[in-house]
């Protein structure tokens, strides 16, 4: 039986949340970004008068704001973007028990065997519009098709509130005329090494040569093509919403900041990570998992950007380890020209908490489970009283150390490798 996937994406989905609590603002260009004043400058999600008028997501502040001189920019709110992905799929588990979030505006589910109660997968994906629309007053993008590439695509496809079927007849036609840099994972960096060699287009991707794309991308390459043949056989990835009563990460958690003022040295890209580090392992300790892998991203005031990552020694949950490991990456990784305008660190490869770890007899196995309880006393202290009520010393002084990672900064589940 061939599979039908739909992917759902919610549209301008931070700003049609804010549209709802802001009826005075219909007909304006709203945006959600930062705060001009702190200079947490980038644009997170723009409605349609906004996008008319040239507003585009991941660019400054000031840019936007000379597009669009009227343009009204509210800070984000997570707890109520949180709210209404939790909500939207409850929706979504009406048709089907396989959904796999991407972000909280988006989320794959697989209605393959959902036909003989609730029909075909376009009659679904009108059928979960409908509600969507209705009950959270939010409107929906969907793409249909048999593997999970396909259905992304078509959900970008056509925006805003519109459905599109991708199938085995209409493929080509639709996606292979389509540049290159469409399809998902395909990258700025990698759409200029494939332009460099003539391939322009997803069709001119499918029809490359496979030994030719390993060798210029790396096995990279191969899942490009299958992704461009529709050759995906990847599952919709179903997981509980919760664990312990906390929101479940699917495969990472991570924090990352556009800074109040440029970093200009490793003192202050420190600082900085340090706050990171203490956010994301909370937030570790909070699903009850371990991380086996440490990974940084730092952007400089040209907005070019790097990310890096690296193995632990041993899966882990204490700070001091994610924050060392952070910073040896960045000190082997990052050689400073421009000012840092943005740094993120992320944990991945999680695994439960409860796994045996080998000890090491020679690694100061007292000193970990002393620095273990150490971070659970903190973490129950800023539960308590706020997540200022407890510093370190090198936040005090600076203004950058008023920075609060946890509260004012969520990164989203990643759901597909």
């Amino acid at each position: 039986m061939e599979r039908v996937i739909l992917h759902c994406d919610m549209n301008s989905f931070y700003a049609s949340v804010e549209a709802l609590y802001h009826p005075e603002l219909a007909g304006k260009p709203l945006a959600v970004g930062g705060n001009p004043e702190k200079r947490h400058g980038i644009i997170l999600a723009k409605n349609q008068p906004a996008k008319i008028a040239g507003v585009k997501t991941g660019e400054t502040l000031a840019q936007a704001i000379n597009k669009c001189p009227g343009l009204v920019v509210l800070k984000p709110d997570y707890g109520k973007y949180l709210r209404f992905s939790r909500l939207a799929r409850k929706i979504y588990n009406r048709y089907s028990d396989q959904v796999e979030s991407f972000g909280l505006d988006e989320a794959w589910i697989d209605v393959t065997n959902s036909d003989k109660q609730f029909g075909k997968g376009f009659e679904i994906a009108k059928a979960i519009s409908n509600a969507v629309y209705e009950e959270l007053g939010v409107t929906l993008s969907i793409g249909v098709s048999w593997n999970k590439i396909f259905a992304k695509f078509g959900s970008d496809y056509k925006k805003p509130n519109a459905i599109t079927e991708i199938n085995k007849k209409n493929y080509q036609q639709i996606i292979w005329r389509q540049e290159a840099g469409d399809l998902l994972y395909v990258g700025r960096s990698t759409q200029c090494k494939l332009n460099k060699h003539g391939i322009f287009t997803i069709g001119d991707l499918a029809l490359a040569n496979r030994d030719f794309l390993k060798f210029t991308l790396g096995k990279m390459g191969l899942v490009l093509w299958d992704f461009a043949n529709g050759l995906d056989q990847s599952p919709v990835k179903p997981f509980d919403e919760t664990y312990n009563g906390n929101e479940r990460v699917i495969k990472s958690i991570g924090n990352s900041v556009t800074t109040a003022r440029d970093l200009e040295n490793r003192r202050d890209v420190n600082l900085i990570v340090c706050l990171l580090a203490e956010s994301v392992a909370m937030r570790l300790r909070e699903t009850g998992c371990f991380s086996q892998t440490v990974a940084i991203h730092v952007r400089d005031t040209s907005l070019k950007s790097i990310s890096r990552q690296q193995k632990l020694q041993k899966p882990t949950d204490l700070t001091r380890e994610i924050y060392q490991a952070a910073m040896a990456i960045f000190d082997a990784n990052y050689v400073f020209g421009p000012a840092i305008r943005s740094i993120g660190v992320r944990v991945e490869k999680l695994l439960p908490n409860t796994i045996p770890v080998q000890l090491d007899l020679f690694n100061h196995e007292k000193d970990r489970l002393k620095q273990g309880q150490l971070d659970q006393a903190v973490d129950d202290l800023r539960r308590r009283f706020g997540n200022h009520s407890v510093r370190r010393a090198i936040t005090i002084d600076d203004p950058l150390g008023a920075l609060d990672a946890k509260k004012d900064h969520v990164i989203h589940p990643i759901g597909y490798f």
